[in-house]
């Protein structure tokens, strides 16, 4: 099934404006650590190819190389079967490779068309505005969706950054598109139409895409091929008419550490109880000085997980804040269990409120202190981690390894500062310090945003399986997510936020995507 050089049929290199690129043998090392290990892989012209592999499988040093970021220490890059050094981005740019990353690249105090024509590898001391225009507005023309050109670049929501991004790359003439998670930001529809007009410019002959992804379904959906590398090296290469997702997350985990398959909304066998959280009438001020969450009333039940769908900027995060106490709640009320809630850590202790915050090295850990230390956070001015005012290393170590080995985080011991864990093994540590009861009693609710962002296959199955346990030892789950698939899986009832308000409500079973996703842009008359 698999092979390391991939042309798919009807497909013949090179033609039209698409560039064909080739890697062979190629090895980079970072001292001892060999994060490309004699990797080759074709891409043919016209193609749209996916990149697969869990977090330091070699993907990101694989792309910086053909980028040109930094050099590969032996093998070649060809680009239309010529052998290419490319040693920059400039040198990429000149070859009419270009790449959209997962971070924006855009000056927000700048226009839509400034910053497209800032990315120019040069501009006249006089420019001819009118025509540049002009060229701008051939392009968006082409395509199915549009962007505001004088818009400062800092007050689009993320589609539309993440929009401009790709419209960037089409604007400078790109032959070969590397996309790194290019729909993380984007609505069902909006990710559906940008690489379906993708898809279309590739089986035109016009371009050439490169896309990592962690994302089966837009592998099944829109690539011509795909390669999955583990631990630096290429394992795997398929046409993805001959492949399917099981088989491609065993070449991506090895056969011992791949999850099982898991159908797509199937039904769990757990009973949901009486409501838990309740929020009426939330209003919480963003930081514009305007409300980012609007009468918002919603509840979670216990044994459920309630999740929240939004595109990125529409209230989501600042809900999570106020719930969490760290943004200050202007109206409405919170209760757990009928009884009133303020956000305060001796009522989080009290009523069993635990939280698994987004980026938690940043805002749930202290990243110089030791695993041990942050895993006492809840609970180190109690017996029998403290005496007194005295804390008591050895119950803080013996909690710690306890908590490890019961979720299994991988760290060389509990006294390591937390920092130097990975993003999977940090949000285990954390969820072991939320979920385990110890001195604090019952948890009742759980409120988690974005829990697997960055993370691999391993880690998100590990995470998922742990949101699911909770819920199903009775546990009223918010789940924030911006991926939607996440959502589907996860989730028994879904709430979609837009410009600060619950715009729908749905239960899982039976949620329309394309519905769910109309509410997520805006339009209520879905």
């Amino acid at each position: 099934m698999f092979e390391s050089a991939i042309v798919v049929p009807g497909v013949e290199a090179p033609h039209g404006d698409a560039a064909e690129v080739e890697v062979l043998n190629l090895t980079k090392r970072f001292g001892d650590f060999v994060a490309l290990d004699d990797v080759s892989i074709h891409v043919a012209a016209g193609s749209f190819h996916a990149l697969l592999g869990e977090n330091g499988a070699g993907k990101s040093t694989l792309v910086k190389c053909l980028i040109g970021y930094q050099p590969a220490d032996t093998g070649s890059v060809s680009v239309d079967r010529r052998e290419r050094s490319i040693a920059s981005p400039r040198e990429a740019a000149a070859l009419g490779i270009g790449m959209v990353f997962q971070h924006f690249t855009l000056a927000p105090n700048l226009s839509v068309a400034e910053n497209l024509l800032l990315a120019q590898p040069s501009l006249p001391a006089l420019l001819d505005w009118k025509r540049e225009r002009s060229a701008l507005e051939s392009i968006l023309a082409e395509m199915p969706f549009r962007v505001p050109l004088d818009a400062l670049a800092g007050e689009l929501a993320a589609g539309e950054k993440q929009k401009v991004e790709i419209i960037k790359q089409l604007y400078l003439k790109r032959r070969f598109i590397i996309l790194d998670e290019p729909t993380s930001v984007l609505t069902p529809g909006e990710a559906d139409e940008l690489l379906g007009y993708l898809q279309t410019r590739t089986r035109a002959g016009k371009l050439t895409v490169l896309m990592i992804t962690h994302k089966f379904r837009e592998v099944m959906r829109f690539a011509d091929a795909v390669t999955v590398l583990r631990r630096g090296k290429h394992v795997a290469g398929a046409k993805v008419s001959e492949t399917d997702p099981q088989r491609l997350a065993v070449a991506m985990m090895g056969a011992d550490e791949a999850p099982p398959e898991v159908a797509p909304n199937a039904e769990a066998s757990h009973a949901t109880g009486a409501e838990v959280l309740q929020v009426s009438g939330l209003t919480v001020i963003g930081d514009r000085g305007v409300p980012a969450v609007d009468k918002a009333t919603f509840s979670v039940r216990a044994g459920e997980i309630v999740g929240v769908a939004g595109v990125s900027g529409n209230g989501q995060r600042e809900l999570v804040e106020a719930l969490l106490g760290q943004r200050r709640i202007l109206s409405g009320a919170v209760s757990i269990d009928g009884k009133p809630y303020r956000q305060r850590r001796s009522e989080m202790q009290a009523l069993g409120v635990r939280s698994l915050p987004e980026e938690p090295l940043r805002n749930a850990c202290v990243g110089e202190m030791s695993v041990a230390d942050n895993m006492a956070l809840r609970s180190f001015d109690k017996a029998p981690l403290a005496r007194g005012p005295w804390l008591r290393p050895k119950a803080l170590a013996e909690q710690a390894r306890s908590m490890i080995e019961h979720f299994g985080v991988r760290t060389p011991g509990p006294s390591v500062p937390i920092a130097s864990l990975s993003g999977g093994n940090v949000q285990r540590a954390v969820l072991a310090r939320e979920l385990s009861e110890g001195t604090q009693g019952p948890v009742r609710v759980l409120i988690v945003a974005n829990p697997v962002f960055g993370l691999d296959f391993r880690a998100v199955a590990a995470i998922h399986a742990r949101l699911r346990a909770a819920r199903d030892a009775g546990c009223a789950v918010l789940l924030v997510s911006e991926d939607l698939d996440e959502l589907m899986e996860l989730s028994d009832r879904l709430l979609v936020m837009h410009a600060g308000q619950i715009a729908y409500v749905c239960p899982r079973a039976g949620a329309d995507v394309a519905t769910l996703g109309r509410y997520m842009a805006g339009e209520s008359h879905a």
